[in-house]
């Protein structure tokens, strides 16, 4: 089987869901690592109107496999009625660093949440 990694994107209004969502996600082994960004200005249509918003982005590094329980996790967690959550496919890379998602997301999480 080949080892597929992905890259989640999701969008928080605030850095405390943004931690929460983050901390979940690496502490139930769905996520190797999450990067949480400085807070961005975010331009988008939403119902019928031109928004703008500060908002946190999530990078989130794991397996494809695990991309639909990521998903829902973020959907039970999130506030926004509809929550960005977009993956793209990780082509390339530090060998050593998707080696090293994979061993995380291998091992047995002692602890859920």
């Amino acid at each position: 089987m080949k080892k597929q990694s992905i890259l989640i994107f999701t969008t928080t209004p605030t850095k405390t869901l943004a931690q929460k969502i983050a901390k979940i996600l690496v502490k139930e082994k769905l996520a190797a690592c999450v990067n949480i960004s400085s807070p961005m200005q975010s331009v988008y249509s939403w119902k019928n109107k031109i928004c703008s918003e500060k908002e946190f982005l999530l990078s989130i590094k794991t397996k494809k496999s695990l991309f639909k329980t990521v998903r829902d996790k973020i959907l039970n967690l999130h506030s926004y009625e509809v929550p960005e959550i977009i993956a793209l496919p990780i082509t390339q890379g530090s060998s050593s660093y998707l080696e090293w998602i994979w061993k995380t997301l291998s091992k047995k999480s002692s602890k859920k949440n």
